[in-house]
């Protein structure tokens, strides 16, 4: 049968087609909304809870040269730099193991010579970016 002369399909197929456009319409505005609420990525703002650690007593054998890095506001290359080995493929090793592979004849080097290089490097406060007003 064609379709043309069958006036229920015809119905149904103008009908499937209306509640489709409807669909699109409605997440097509909500997208567009969230489109303009978007403020791109910044970083957030700074809270008490992200206070720069100053306290090198805290620092453990377990931690990263990344997450030292983090905590105390002292870029990763300085601390490589200051430790003598290479940052390539030890960025996820421990002190500890870094102590066992670079240093094996002295216990807990990595972690004194990384405690002392944080106290001869204060931490630096990150630059503040200005607020930028978003344009709808």
């Amino acid at each position: 049968m064609n379709t043309s002369s069958n006036p229920r399909k015809r119905a149904l197929v103008i009908g499937l087609i209306l509640v489709g456009s409807i669909i699109v319409g409605i997440f097509g505005l909500r997208t567009i909304r969230a489109f303009r609420e978007f403020r791109g990525h910044r970083p957030p703002p700074p809270s008490a809870a992200e206070e720069i650690e100053t306290d090198v007593s805290l620092i453990r054998d377990w931690m990263t040269i990344p997450y030292i890095s983090k905590m105390y506001l002292v870029p990763p290359r300085i601390l490589f730099k200051a430790l003598e080995i290479p940052e390539h493929k030890n960025k996820e090793k421990s002190l500890r193991q870094l102590n066992e592979e670079y240093y094996p004849q002295a216990k807990g080097i990595v972690l004194e010579k990384v405690k002392a290089t944080i106290l001869a490097n204060p931490p630096q406060p990150m630059p503040t970016v200005p607020d930028t007003p978003v344009v709808p």
